[in-house]
């Protein structure tokens, strides 16, 4: 059983249809939070981790949203605060990951990415901080990845993107420490997807320890981030990898 020291808060995870998001979501569920489960375009998933996280015994609101779009952000922020009031824990985990050389590249291709990984962030952030600064209390976790933090082949707006994240949360966690609020960034390893065996040998060659790493091993590190016992870390980048060159 694992104790519930988030009772009463709630949490805020973008893309928890699947894999590390919605392993996440679980996992603050389990630790006592009100979730809102959020995704850009398959309900369904969203509606089974929503049911995952109610049998933990959660209060989950399923808020269907694309986190590139300025209207969409607002729009699943507001239903967040008038479902439960406010949002102390946010977990920007919505990710594009297109592949193209750089030289292919358009405009669009660019946006696509980084409207989502950093202008998403910083939107929704931008949403919940004055709550948690009424508060006096907050978590704000952002996502890396270990790929796009040595500079992804093929996937230049992505390490663009990624690496401005990591300049968000720095800024985030100075400003922000004096009300009370943390901001971190986990940088993923290789995590296997739903269904994947965890000793797939065309991945796991490359990791010290021997495996992939499971979205379970990120959402225990975002659960510590997000506990009270994790008050004095900010502005930290946290590789969750297996041991991996970051």
């Amino acid at each position: 059983m694992i104790e519930q020291t988030l009772a009463g808060r709630t949490a805020f995870v973008s893309g928890s249809g699947i894999n590390i998001g919605r392993g996440i979501a679980i996992r603050l569920a389990e630790l006592g939070c009100n979730v809102v489960v959020n995704g850009s375009r398959d309900k369904a998933a969203c509606r089974e981790t929503a049911s995952l996280a109610q049998k933990a015994g959660a209060e989950v609101l399923v808020a269907m949203g694309d986190m590139s779009r300025a209207e969409d952000v607002k729009r699943v922020a507001d239903a967040a605060l008038e479902r439960f009031g406010g949002v102390d824990i946010l977990v920007n985990n919505a990710a594009r990951r297109p592949h193209k050389p750089f030289l292919e590249l358009t405009d669009e291709d660019w946006d696509s990415v980084v409207d989502v990984a950093l202008t998403g962030s910083f939107r929704t952030s931008r949403a919940f901080l004055p709550g948690m600064v009424d508060r006096g209390w907050g978590r704000i976790i952002n996502f890396a990845g270990m790929k796009a933090m040595r500079g992804y082949f093929e996937g230049a707006p992505i390490s663009a993107a990624k690496h401005g994240v990591l300049g968000l949360t720095k800024a985030l966690s100075r400003e922000f420490a004096p009300k009370g609020i943390t901001a971190n960034i986990i940088s993923p390893g290789q995590i296997r997807k739903d269904g994947e065996a965890e000793d797939n040998p065309k991945r796991t060659g490359s990791i010290p320890a021997g495996f992939l790493g499971a979205p379970d091993d990120i959402a225990a590190v975002v659960g510590f981030l997000a506990s009270p016992e994790a008050r004095f870390v900010t502005g930290q980048m946290i590789a969750v990898n297996g041991g991996e060159e970051t």
